[in-house]
């Protein structure tokens, strides 16, 4: 078979969407945040946090849903340190998030071996795997039923939370505010929005929506937590958002562009292509995408 047959087969898009994932709930959690104003740079240790709690919880409690939830805390307490040093203790937030980034990436590899004795991945922690779901009738419709039946449950919240995002930050009195803040602060300020309470949301609800992806990244794109398994997925989701355009839809669409390519790096492997050619596709994409983006952006600016 060759790349063209791989691609427009209903396999690789279901693969699409299954990489779609991770980043679709990072990207979507940096839209929240950045239209409060406020960059959700710790994202990409967020995620990571929250599938090593997924797993450990999930393997003490051999309940998948029990680790879900320990996910969803972590992400929870990340958010708000980053909202603790950022708000009120007036930390530049990038650095903030950038410290926030390396203690997970470090602490995680501690923490595995405090508690599992494992180095690299966690292969003496037999923890549980979300559930998969079959939709009925969709599943018997040849090549769609094989593209959109049979996901992780995660995936089908994932497609689910780009519409709830767009209610919430256009149909919402605290979407309002959310944008308010993120448009003009002091002007939010004036009319009595609380700006920091605001930020702390937005930021706490994106934290939540990173928490989502990385417990797909263990116990549902795999079975597992390894080192640095997100793999720089919160950065890929920033650059999702700034190609979207900030807008849940637009995100959306860029996310579905990041997974085409890491589904088709995922393809490519079985060719002759070197490996390390094939694992860089995902990055130039992004690269490429953001030069496209600043370029737009750079040009709507000189016409103005």
């Amino acid at each position: 078979m060759n790349i063209i047959e791989i691609i427009f087969s209903a396999n690789f898009v279901y693969a699409i969407l299954r990489v779609t994932t991770p980043i679709l709930f990072a990207a979507l959690g940096a839209i929240v945040s950045d239209r409060a104003g406020v960059i959700n740079i710790a994202l990409e240790g967020t995620m990571l946090a929250a599938a090593l709690s997924g797993v450990i919880i999930s393997a003490l409690t051999h309940s998948a849903w029990l680790g879900l939830l320990a996910a969803l805390i972590t992400g929870v307490m990340m958010s708000i340190l980053l909202a603790y040093f950022s708000i009120n203790l007036k930390t530049d937030i990038v650095l903030a998030g950038i410290a926030l980034n390396l203690l997970a990436s470090g602490g995680t590899i501690f923490v595995l071996y405090l508690v599992a004795h494992d180095k690299g991945i966690s292969s003496s922690l037999k923890s549980e795997v979300l559930p998969k779901v079959t939709i009925p009738l969709i599943e018997k419709i040849p090549f769609l039923g094989s593209i959109l039946s049979g996901h992780n449950i995660l995936t089908y919240v994932a497609l689910g939370t780009v519409f709830l995002v767009y209610i919430l930050l256009y149909k919402t009195p605290l979407g309002l505010r959310i944008r308010a803040v993120g448009e003009n602060a002091d002007a939010a300020d004036s009319v009595g929005v609380g700006v920091n309470k605001v930020r702390y949301i937005a930021l706490i609800l994106s934290g939540l929506l990173a928490s989502f992806g990385g417990a797909y990244m263990s116990m549902g794109y795999v079975s597992w937590f390894s080192t640095n398994m997100t793999a720089g997925r919160g950065f890929i989701a920033l650059a999702a958002e700034a190609m979207g355009k900030g807008t849940p839809i637009g995100t959306f669409l860029a996310s579905l562009l990041f997974g085409f390519a890491g589904a088709l790096a995922s393809n490519l492997q079985s060719f002759r292509i070197p490996s390390e050619f094939v694992q860089m596709i995902p990055y130039i994409v992004t690269i490429i995408g953001l030069v496209i983006y600043s370029s737009s952006q750079a040009n709507k600016i000189i016409k103005k």
